[in-house]
């Protein structure tokens, strides 16, 4: 083929992978949940889908597929074309907890994936049953320390964020507890309000109504500001562990070798959705911090969490296969 051919074929080919980016979406768009329907992530896509929708011109089909924590999910979107039609919504136990956690995991985060945007971070509650004799995170601690291995926490499970909090303030207080694992959130949250577990780390929403209620007693939230629906309780920086500060996060993130224009194009539809003031006080409510960051400085906040989570199951010993 002459040379001319052939940068006229090269061009025509530009302009067709051009025409077909701009063009996107001309479809509606899946997006997979790892977890059951009513759960926080599905709540959390449920808040964004109906203005990321008008911004993307496309309907947004959530697709439930529960399992292995998440990574069910995760297996599936791994698999489908990168092609900006399907997405994950995922937490911080997909993307960063389970890599650490399973030692036969069938993805890596940052392989298989394109990350797209983070949404949201949630930070947690520090809570103990309101009959210990204890006002404070710093009487806490006193407490704690004058009877190791006599003071109990519950968690959702082994390796969970409930789990792995409770276990980095552990060591950074230099305490000894012993976990209790239940499975799930709830029956754990009894026995905390029970006196069965004397600590608990838990999400702000729920935690709030219960220490408002005089059920349980919060002593700190573990985010770097205090939070909106606990304004008096301090963080845990506030009271002497400097640089405490151990969040979850939500984000969205599509298969690997997503073309940059497309990756570009939904990373700024979220930033779109994530302007709205109506938006991000429901997120509040929701007991979430709108916290948005784009692809490339998700990517980077990824790759910083990842080491500090594994370490953090490490110290646990927290494995599960």
């Amino acid at each position: 083929m002459p040379f001319w051919n052939r940068a006229a074929a090269l061009l025509l080919a530009g302009l067709a992978t051009t025409t077909a980016f701009a063009a996107y979406p001309d479809k509606p768009i899946r997006l997979v949940i790892g977890f059951p329907a009513g759960g926080p992530l599905d709540q959390h896509a449920r808040l964004l889908a109906e203005r990321l929708q008008a911004a993307l011109g496309q309907p947004l089909i959530i697709d439930y597929k529960a399992g292995a924590g998440g990574t069910v999910g995760a297996q599936d979107v791994m698999k489908a074309p990168a092609d900006g039609y399907t997405l994950m919504l995922a937490n911080t136990g997909v993307m960063v907890i389970n890599p650490a956690l399973y030692s036969k995991l069938p993805y890596q985060t940052l392989r298989d994936f394109t990350p797209i945007a983070r949404t949201a971070m949630q930070p947690l509650a520090l809570l103990v049953n309101p009959q210990l004799p204890v006002n404070s995170l710093k009487e806490f601690v006193a407490y704690a320390k004058a009877r190791p291995g006599q003071v109990n926490y519950g968690s959702a499970g082994n390796g969970g964020i409930s789990h792995l909090v409770p276990e980095m303030f552990k060591n950074a207080a230099g305490l000894f507890m012993v976990h209790i694992p239940y499975r799930g959130s709830a029956p754990a949250f009894t026995d905390l309000m029970g006196g069965q577990v004397q600590f608990m780390a838990e999400s702000i929403p729920q935690a709030a109504a219960y220490h408002k209620q005089g059920k349980v007693r919060a002593l700190a939230v573990t985010s770097r500001e205090r939070n909106p629906a606990l304004p008096e309780i301090p963080t845990v920086m506030e009271t002497g562990l400097k640089d405490f500060e151990v969040v979850g996060f939500y984000g969205f993130l599509a298969p690997a070798n997503l073309p940059k224009d497309v990756r570009d194009r939904l990373s700024d539809a979220f930033r779109q959705v994530l302007t709205s003031p109506e938006i991000r006080n429901r997120m509040i409510a929701q007991g979430a911090d709108p916290a948005f960051l784009g692809a490339e400085d998700f990517a980077k906040y990824l790759a910083a969490e990842m080491p500090r989570w594994a370490d953090a199951v490490r110290k646990s010993g927290a494995r599960l296969d």
